[in-house]
Order: structure tokens, then C-alpha cells, then sequence
């Protein structure tokens, strides 16, 4: 039997996904949760595991394709038998979901017939199934003038084009389902989507729908001779004379533009400014890296001052609060999610250290260090990066002394790290050359007052001045 794997939700709540590459080919044998492709969304790259084990007949979307959530994306021959049953980290990750463990969830024997059961929502294992029988769709305006004559069209699409005695002036049309680089194809072949069969489940229209009626009809090509040189959807493209580039404005790029405009233009940022000498946290991180019980940790600047940030926040917990504009409600976390900001090749994602402030400086310094390649190789996953509750980017890396940073949404505050410059400062009553660092710290002025941002400031800055002093407040 063929079975069809549409494109899961994700877990984001986003619409879509952009297939970055496919690891298998028609006429592969694919395992059981074997990975079958790289999607990326607005967040990161996910591994897509396989939901069957089978051959693959057919592959619906091409690298470089947004394929929406629910839309076709790969095809199994399965064999005789029928599909597999849910495999065991599935079931597993399902009783989760419900609140009960496995072990508690009735014996199989127990439960109502597969085929009663809906399949779960899980990443891999495809979206939620469509109700039985064709969708209703909503309508989309009504065509009027002349019917259609053209005998090569009617042959192509018969079931879909509409004869002369059912195109009236009264006729509400619908609009065709497919996804939207499919009907950017079609637009760009000058083509009716109306007249095309979908093969799709569901009725959906498939680029190899469009590309087969265009073959079938001869498809005028485009008018504009700059469509028709244009390049796939989703590369950059220049111009004539060279003189520009376009590149599409998608993936984490598009997120973080939404995520920066939104929290911008929703929370009243506050930035306030500290330049302090943190030459004794400096010495403790080389004594730190001489250390041959710790050669295997790379402890620097940014976990020391990440650790920092978990023990102030216990002396002003506003900087880690959220504002629930729906419920009308203050939300105080009562653990440190600790997004730290990395710049990849991708741009900017901030992944989060869950429970950082239960980690000694060591463990933090691990964790930031692990969360740092991730990203690097684009395999952050979605779940990292959501639920933080205070940030930190470290601009210093860059040769920055300061900066006002955006917060990011849902928190409170973001602290950004100055470059470590050695320069002239005044130490016990002299001018000495001291490592000195700025630290800009932006707040949401909804949830922390002046007062408290330069307090919770200040409290860092003491730290990273004097790292004995956190020992006050652990």
C-alpha cells in the first residue's frame, strides 16, 4: 500500500517550513525513524525522522520549496502489510503529552481499534489526518464572461473547467487547495490553477500537477522575460546591470525581524549604561584555564557574568518576569531560562540554558559552550529556543563596547557584554591600567522600574568587579 507523510507541525505553531535538503531518493528503502530530510523553519533546521518503513515512491517538494504544514511532502510504498504501528518513543512522547505516563495508559489490548484511534501529532509523524471527505472551501469571488472553448484545456482539466452551462454570472468559484510555491509556479507559468487536477490528498494540487497540465496545454511562457530568467523561489537574484542582489526574506532572518519589530513596538525599552573594572574576574578566569582538573571546560568572561546575572535576579525578580497582556497579569519565574545570543550563519538565534541558575560556574560554562556549537551548525532545536526569561549577548566578541540591545519577547530583560579593553582607570587612589568592560543593560519599563534596573545592574557589575562578592548572594 502507498502511504503519504505530510509535513508535521513542528511544534511552533508555524505555518511552514522550507525543505533545505532531502537525505533519501526515490527508490530508497528507508528504516523506521530513519531521517529523511532537513526542514527549516523560522527557528532552526529539523531532522525529519521517516513515520514508516518502506520505499520511497515519490518526493513532493524540491530543496529550496516552503511546503505547508499538512501538505504532501514524501510518499512510502509499505508493502502488503499495513502501516507500522506506533513505535515506542512515539507512544512514549504521546502519554507525555496527555499528563499520564506510559506505563499508566490502558494495555493495547484495552484500547479501541487502530483504526478508531487518530494517529498522534508528533514531529515525524505528520500532521493532524484531514476530515473524511473532500474539505469545503471557502469562496473566493465569482468569474464571469465568456465560457471556455479552448478543447486542449478542456481535455486537460475536464472534471474542473466549467462548461458553458454552468458558467453564469451567479457562479461562486472556490479556491483551489495547494501550497504557496506551487501557486508562485503557476503564476509564473501563466496557469489557472482552477483548471488543474490535484493528486494530492485531499485534492491538493502538487507542482507536478501544474508542470504536467502546463506540458499537456503548452503553456504560453511568460510575458515578462524577467519571471521566466528568474531563478528558483528562494535564491538571491540580481539584477540586470548587477547592481543589486534580492535575497528572500525567510527563515531565522524573517523570525527575527518579526520577534525584534514586535517586541520594539510593544514593550517601552529602558537602556542604562555601567563601565566597571572587572580585572579580578579576569584573573580568576586564567587561574581558572591553569587549572588541570578543569582543562576540559572553557570557562570565560560570558559564563562568569551569566552566572552573575542568576544570583542578581534573586535580588530583583521583575528581571525575570513576563507581562500577560490577556490575562492582565505579571508572571514571576521562579528559575533562570538563560538565552544567550549566537551569531551564526544563519543569523541570530538565542537558544536558552533551562534551570541555569541551578548550575555551578563550571556546568554553566558547559552549557553555554554545547548551546554555542549547536547553533554554530544549525541544529538548534525548536524546543531550545523557546520559554526564556532573561538574556545575554556578548557584543564584546565583535570589538563592541556597548549597545542598546532589543529584548527579546516574553522577557523582561536583555544584558549586553563590552569588549574587555585594557586601559587607564583609577585603582586605590592611582591611575593604573586595569581590564575594563561596559556593561548595557535594557529592560521592559512595564515590569522594572529605573531603580530596579540599576540596582540588578549594579549587582553585577559588583560581582564581575569582585567575584568574592557573589558569595552574598548565593
Amino acid at each position: 500500500m502507498i502511504e503519504e507523510f505530510t509535513l508535521p507541525d513542528l511544534g511552533e505553531g508555524l505555518p511552514e517550513a522550507e525543505l533545505v535538503a532531502w537525505l533519501v531518493a526515490v527508490g530508497d528503502t528507508v528504516a523506521l525513524n530513519q531521517t529523511i530530510a532537513e526542514v527549516e523553519t523560522a527557528k532552526a533546521v529539523v531532522e525529519l525522522p521517516s513515520p514508516h518503513a518502506g520505499v520511497v515512491t515519490a518526493l513532493h517538494a524540491a530543496a529550496g520549496d516552503v511546503v505547508a504544514v499538512g501538505a504532501p511532502l514524501i510518499s512510502f510504498d509499505l508493502g502488503d502489510s499495513a502501516a507500522p504501528a506506533q513505535p515506542p518513543a512515539a507512544e512514549q512522547a504521546s502519554a507525555a503529552a496527555e499528563g499520564a505516563p506510559a506505563a499508566e495508559r490502558a494495555p493495547a489490548a484495552e484500547r479501541a481499534p487502530a483504526a478508531e484511534q487518530a494517529p498522534p501529532n508528533l514531529v515525524g509523524y505528520g500532521a493532524a489526518p484531514a476530515a473524511p471527505g473532500r474539505p469545503v472551501r471557502r469562496a473566493r469571488g465569482r468569474r464571469t464572461g465568456a465560457p471556455v472553448t479552448n478543447t486542449a484545456v478542456l481535455e486537460a482539466a475536464p472534471h474542473d473547467v466549467l462548461r458553458e452551462t454552468e458558467l453564469t454570472h451567479d457562479v461562486a468559484l472556490e479556491r483551489p487547495r495547494s501550497t504557496p510555491p506551487v501557486r508562485k509556479l503557476a503564476r509564473d507559468l501563466g496557469i489557472d490553477l482552477a483548471l488543474v487536477n490535484g493528486s494530492g490528498e485531499s485534492g491538493l494540487i502538487t507542482r507536478a500537477d501544474v508542470e504536467g497540465y502546463a506540458a499537456r496545454v503548452e503553456a504560453p511562457v511568460p510575458s515578462n522575460p524577467a519571471v521566466a530568467a528568474r531563478p528558483p523561489a528562494g535564491e538571491p537574484r540580481r539584477d540586470d546591470a548587477g547592481r543589486t542582489t534580492r535575497i528572500p526574506i525567510r527563515g531565522v532572518r524573517k523570525f527575527t525581524a518579526e520577534a525584534m519589530v514586535r517586541s520594539a513596538f510593544t514593550a517601552p525599552h529602558v537602556t542604562t549604561f555601567l563601565t566597571v573594572d572587572v580585572t579580578p574576574t579576569m584573573e580568576l578566569i586564567a587561574s581558572l584555564r591553569s587549572d588541570r582538573s578543569l582543562a576540559e571546560h572553557r570557562i570565560g568572561v560570558l559564563a562568569v557574568a551569566a552566572k552573575a546575572v542568576c544570583l542578581a535576579i534573586t535580588r530583583t525578580p521583575g528581571l525575570n518576569a513576563s507581562w500577560d497582556e490577556a490575562a492582565g497579569e505579571i508572571v514571576q519565574h521562579h528559575y533562570v531560562n538563560l538565552g544567550i545570543a549566537a551569531a551564526t550563519e544563519r543569523g541570530l538565534v538565542v537558544p536558552h540554558v533551562k534551570d541555569a541558575d541551578r548550575l555551578n560556574l563550571v556546568e554553566l560554562a558547559d552549557a553555554i559552550g554545547a548551546l554555542a556549537a549547536t547553533a554554530r551548525s544549525g541544529k538548534t532545536q525548536p524546543a531550545d529556543m523557546t520559554g526564556g526569561t532573561f538574556s545575554i549577548t556578548n557584543v564584546g566578541v565583535f570589538g563592541v563596547e556597548a549597545g542598546t540591545p532589543i529584548i527579546n519577547p516574553g522577557e523582561a530583560g536583555i544584558l549586553a557584554l563590552g569588549a574587555v579593553r585594557r586601559q587607564p582607570w583609577e585603582h586605590r587612589g592611582e591611575i593604573a591600567l586595569r581590564e575594563v568592560m561596559t556593561l548595557s543593560l535594557s529592560f521592559d519599563h512595564r515590569l522594572v522600574d529605573g531603580e530596579q534596573g540599576a540596582r540588578f545592574l549594579v549587582d553585577v557589575g559588583d560581582i564581575l568587579r569582585e567575584p568574592g562578592r557573589a558569595m552574598l548572594l548565593g
